[in-house]
């Protein structure tokens, strides 16, 4: 009886011991984070050791030390850690891990590898965004660009708030205007202060008036692309087809330089376009097919019901510092969080 009960109590107080070890080990992982995000990648490294000594192959030291030898280039290493969580932990949720192991091959020139590992990982983990955007990126370097679209187009529907995915399909759909327009501007919608969004609200503004130039007698020049033409001229219904609202965006675009718009501001310029593109989206959206159609498109058309586009238009302008934006935002704060909550709110489909 006494063995059994001495045996019991060896029992209980390595469990505790075991508990203790992985709580401090995890608070020294958190330290470590810190340290990855502010881009110190070797203290944060040494933090993770620090963790993986008191508790031996902690998952979370290293799934964490794995991104962190990734991002100091140490790819070699960081996919031997990731081999080593997926065998130690088959049955943990290893999302990240394939996002890492997969993006170690793909920074150390193995493309066709890394998406492998993606593909492995999205049998498991199906709805992981994540998996779809760095897939995608693999696919840009490999230039697989309408696969890589398809992959950065999934990643928004799985999380309609990735920055990454919007910015992607943004750069990658230059080549139709509309499509690029609706990227930039969700893309806008949810990033209006950085670098990046500034140069995604001069795309729109620089797509917007394509085809449009003001000769030197002040006379209106229209360019009409012979492929738009073609299009909209055509009964063929193909995937994303927005030939006719670019084509009416174009004549929209031209009004701009009438003697009557000529005292609007900036804004109340885009304003009006925009709600051009809305309003067309929405008189020949039936029968139109493909991920702009279906996904992005009616979330704009539904803001212009709502009567949104003055406050999204704004929000737009903020990201170059626009003066009547800022005056706008600063006079008009409850339409502002009208917008948020609207969108934040929207029921994607």
């Amino acid at each position: 009886m006494k063995k059994t009960f001495f045996t019991f109590l060896m029992f209980l107080c390595a469990n505790l011991i075991f508990a203790q070890n992985k709580t401090a080990a995890e608070e020294i992982v958190n330290k470590g984070i810190y340290l990855h995000d502010e881009g110190k990648y070797n203290e944060a490294l040494a933090k993770y050791e620090e963790a993986l000594n008191i508790d031996k192959n902690n998952i979370i030291a290293l799934s964490e030390k794995a991104m962190t030898l990734d991002a100091l280039k140490k790819y070699d290493e960081a996919i031997e850690v990731c081999k080593l969580v997926l065998k130690l932990y088959p049955k943990e949720s290893n999302g990240t891990v394939y996002v890492t192991y997969g993006n170690a091959l793909d920074h150390s020139n193995n493309p066709d590898k890394a998406i492998k590992i993606y593909d492995k990982g999205l049998k498991l983990y199906p709805n992981y965004y994540q998996l779809y955007f760095n897939k995608g990126i693999a696919l840009v370097n490999q230039k697989k660009y309408d696969e890589a679209i398809q992959s950065f187009q999934t990643s928004t529907k799985l999380n309609p708030n990735h920055l990454g995915s919007f910015n992607a399909l943004a750069i990658l759909s230059r080549h139709d205007r509309i499509p690029s327009i609706l990227a930039s501007c969700r893309y806008l919608v949810l990033d209006n202060q950085s670098a990046n969004a500034k140069k995604h609200f001069e795309d729109v503004i620089n797509l917007i008036q394509q085809g449009i130039s003001k000769e030197t007698n002040n006379s209106i020049s229209i360019s009409l692309d012979s492929e738009i033409v073609e299009k909209v001229e055509s009964d063929k219904i193909t995937e994303n087809d927005f030939s006719t609202v670019d084509m009416i965006l174009t004549f929209a675009a031209a009004a701009d330089h009438t003697e009557e718009n000529g005292e609007k501001t900036a804004v109340e310029k885009f304003i009006s376009k925009f709600e051009t593109i809305c309003d067309s989206m929405n008189e020949i959206k039936q029968n139109q097919k493909g991920y702009y159609w279906d996904f992005l498109s009616p979330y704009f058309i539904e803001m212009r019901k709502n009567n949104l586009i003055e406050p999204f238009a704004n929000t737009l302008f903020l990201s170059v510092q626009d003066k009547d934006a800022i005056q706008y935002v600063e006079q008009n704060q409850s339409k502002l969080e009208d917008f948020y909550d609207w969108s934040a709110n929207y029921n994607w489909k």
